[in-house]
C-alpha cells in the first residue's frame, strides 16, 4: 500500500480508502443492498491486512449502522492512532424538526451520536455532507470549528458541493480564525468528470486533498457492458445517477475494458489507476462488497498508465449534466 499526506496536512492516509456506505442493516435505510456485520467484518479485516488505514463512513449510512459496524470491527484490533476515521453530518437521520441539516444544533448533537456509535473518543476527519441551503454557512462553519476545538474531531472537510460554495466556506473559516476545511470528497470517475471544470483546479491551487466517491460508478467501471451484479439490480440511487447517461458512457467503459485486457488486470484497476494519476486526488473511496474485489486494489498500484493510456481513456468522454445529490447520500 502507498501512503500520502491528506492535502496540506501532516496526516498520513492510504491511497485507497475503504468506503463503508455498503455496510449496515439493509432494512434500516433506503439502500437495501447493504451488508450486515457478519458479512462486512472480513472485508474490513482484509482492508487492514492490505495496509488500508483510511475508512470513510457517515452518520446517515444505514442510519448509523455503518458507523456501528466499523467501530465494532476495529475495536481492539488496531492502534487507534494508526487508522484514519472519516464520518459526516448533514443528511436526514430522523423525521421531524432538526432531523437533518447543518445547523449548530444538528452538528453538536450528531457528532456525539457518531462518536458513541463508533465507540471512539475522536474522529479524524469530520465532513460537511452536502451544502445546506437552509442554514447560514457562517453558523455551520463556526459549529464545525467548535467540534475541532472541543477535541471531538481533528480536521474538517466537505463533500459534494459547487466549487463556489466550497470556496465560500473556506473563506469564512479563514476569516473566523479557526480550523479550515482540508479536503473535498467528490463524485469523480472516468464516466463523471465534471469536477475537472472548477472543483479540482480550485483544490489543487488551495492545496486541498480530494477523495473520490463512486470511483467505479457503482460497478459500471468494474464490469463488462451488460453485466449487472446484485447491487446494480437494487441500487436505485446509482440508477438515478448513472442510467440516464448509459449511452454516452458506454465508449468510456469499453475503452477501460480494452486497456484492462492489454494490461491483464481487472477493469477496476484501470479506473483506479487513472484516478491515482490525477492531481490533487489523494484516494478513491472503494466500496468493497466481496473479498474478490480487493484483487483490483493491489493491481491498481502495479499498473503504470502512460500518457497515451490516459489520453485514450479520456478521449471518448462526453460532458454530463451536473448530478444533484443534495438529497441523497
Amino acid at each position: 500500500m502507498e501512503y500520502t499526506k491528506l492535502g496540506n496536512t501532516g496526516i498520513d492516509v492510504s491511497r485507497i480508502a475503504l468506503g463503508c456506505m455498503g455496510y449496515g442493516d439493509p432494512n434500516r435505510w433506503h439502500h437495501n443492498w447493504t451488508l450486515t456485520e457478519d458479512k462486512a467484518r472480513p472485508l474490513i479485516l482484509k482492508a487492514l491486512d492490505l495496509g488500508i488505514n483510511y475508512f470513510d463512513t457517515a452518520n446517515c449510512y444505514a442510519l448509523g449502522g455503518s458507523e456501528e459496524i466499523l467501530g465494532n470491527v476495529l475495536k481492539g484490533l488496531v492502534n487507534r492512532d494508526e487508522v484514519v476515521i472519516e464520518t459526516k453530518v448533514n443528511q436526514k437521520m430522523r423525521q421531524g424538526p432538526n432531523g437533518s441539516g447543518s445547523s449548530r444544533k444538528a452538528i453538536m448533537a450528531e457528532i456525539d451520536y457518531s462518536l458513541k456509535r463508533l465507540g471512539m473518543d475522536y474522529i479524524d476527519i469530520y465532513l460537511l455532507h452536502r451544502w445546506d441551503p437552509y442554514t447560514p454557512i457562517e453558523e455551520t462553519v463556526e459549529a464545525m470549528q467548535d467540534v475541532v476545538r472541543a477535541g471531538k474531531a481533528l480536521y474538517i472537510g466537505c463533500s459534494t458541493m459547487a466549487a463556489w460554495q466550497f470556496q465560500k466556506a473556506r473563506t469564512i473559516a479563514r476569516s473566523l480564525g479557526g480550523p479550515n476545511f482540508i479536503c473535498m470528497q467528490s463524485n469523480y470517475s472516468l464516466i463523471y468528470r465534471e469536477e475537472e471544470r472548477e472543483m479540482l483546479p480550485y483544490c489543487a491551487d488551495a492545496h486541498v486533498g480530494v477523495t473520490c466517491y463512486s470511483p467505479l460508478a457503482a460497478g459500471r467501471l468494474a464490469m463488462r457492458p451488460g453485466v449487472v451484479d446484485e447491487r446494480g439490480k437494487l441500487d436505485k440511487v446509482a440508477k438515478k445517477k448513472f442510467d440516464a447517461t448509459a449511452d454516452i458512457d458506454l465508449p468510456v467503459i469499453q475503452r477501460t475494458a480494452e486497456l484492462a485486457d492489454g494490461y491483464g488486470v481487472p477493469m477496476a484497476s484501470i479506473a483506479m489507476a487513472w484516478l491515482l494519476s490525477k492531481n490533487p486526488v489523494v484516494a478513491p473511496l472503494l466500496g468493497v462488497m466481496d473479498l474478490s474485489h480487493f484483487d483490483s486494489v493491489e493491481k491498481a498500484f502495479e499498473v503504470k498508465l502512460t500518457p497515451e493510456d490516459i489520453a485514450s481513456l479520456e478521449q471518448p468522454y462526453k460532458p454530463h449534466a451536473f448530478i444533484d445529490t443534495s438529497r441523497n447520500a
